[in-house]
């Protein structure tokens, strides 16, 4: 079996077709699924919290006879329906943007719009995953970036529908960057481990200062685990260029957004998926753009 995986590593990396033919097909599968987790882990997290409600109120739910145990809902049960009709999807209709196109854009059983929201994903997804694949070759480091990639499509969607990080991915993602350090794909475990603690307490302290001077939060929590995971893939020296590329992508992206809406300058927005950017950005090219910006100061 290691040979087996041995010979299709080789392959891949003597045949570049091949390779990312590869990581675009699965990354089209892969942003079918992210689908799935956009819409359904902020569900779960409110149901989990519905649930702990319960448990602290149990002594009033006893009383409610109405009151009873939720269905089971995660990002496997229940198959996937139409929103309007409930009409269960079928596997031929859950081809990535394939079945889309096929449906025209409409339920098959009560001929609802679907949203071009989902083609649009997994489109995403595998763009990007392949612009990581032919940059970093077939190689570890490009494996996780892949895996990263997919993380940072789910968390900006969901930071866009409901202005939330979870930290069930954004935890797991600062402990797979620790772990790459120590097995040698990305930098050394010392800058993995202070750009993790630099990302994490530089917004945390932006985000107190501000709360001192205005009485109001100004970014949430996930913000800074968002930032942790890029400090531990790329260490302390990044971080800067990484949170005024995401000001300015916020800035330009976020005051076009509240013109073309029309809504006042004070309507909250996320600042999760420009940070997601900005770091994508400099983990493909973080190195050139900061020496342009050297260059361009004349260092």
């Amino acid at each position: 079996m290691h040979e087996f995986f041995l010979d299709i590593v080789t392959v891949m990396q003597s045949q570049l077709w091949f390779y990312l033919l590869t990581v675009g097909l699965v990354s089209l599968c892969v942003g079918s699924f992210l689908n799935v987790v956009i819409y359904r882990l902020p569900l779960m997290m409110q149901r989990e919290w519905q649930t702990e409600c319960r448990v602290l109120l149990a002594d009033e739910l006893k009383s409610n006879k109405s009151a009873s145990a939720p269905k089971p809902f995660n990002l496997v049960t229940p198959n996937s329906t139409c929103p309007k009709c409930k009409t269960a999807i079928k596997a031929w209709q859950n081809i990535p943007v394939i079945s889309w196109l096929l449906l025209k854009g409409r339920c098959a059983s009560c001929n609802n719009p679907i949203s071009v929201r989902y083609p649009i994903i997994e489109m995403l997804t595998a763009v990007l995953s392949l612009i990581v694949a032919y940059t970093f070759g077939a190689t570890e480091q490009a494996l996780l970036y892949i895996l990263i990639t997919w993380v940072l499509v789910a968390l900006t969607f969901i930071d866009i529908d409901h202005m939330l990080l979870p930290d069930q991915l954004t935890l797991p993602l600062v402990w797979v960057a620790l772990i790459a350090a120590v097995m040698g794909i990305t930098i050394s475990p010392t800058d993995a481990i202070i750009g993790a603690a630099c990302g994490y307490l530089s917004l945390w302290s932006v985000f107190w200062l501000f709360k001192l001077i205005t009485g109001k939060e100004g970014m949430g929590y996930g913000d800074f685990k968002l930032l942790a995971v890029f400090g531990a893939l790329l260490g302390w020296q990044s971080l800067l260029t990484i949170i005024l590329l995401s000001s300015v992508v916020g800035a330009i992206i976020g005051i076009a957004l509240l013109s073309i809406q029309g809504k006042d300058k004070a309507t909250p927005i996320p600042f999760g998926p420009y940070l997601a950017i900005a770091g994508w950005v400099t983990l493909l090219w973080g190195s050139q753009i900061q020496a342009f910006y050297f260059n361009w100061l004349g260092y």
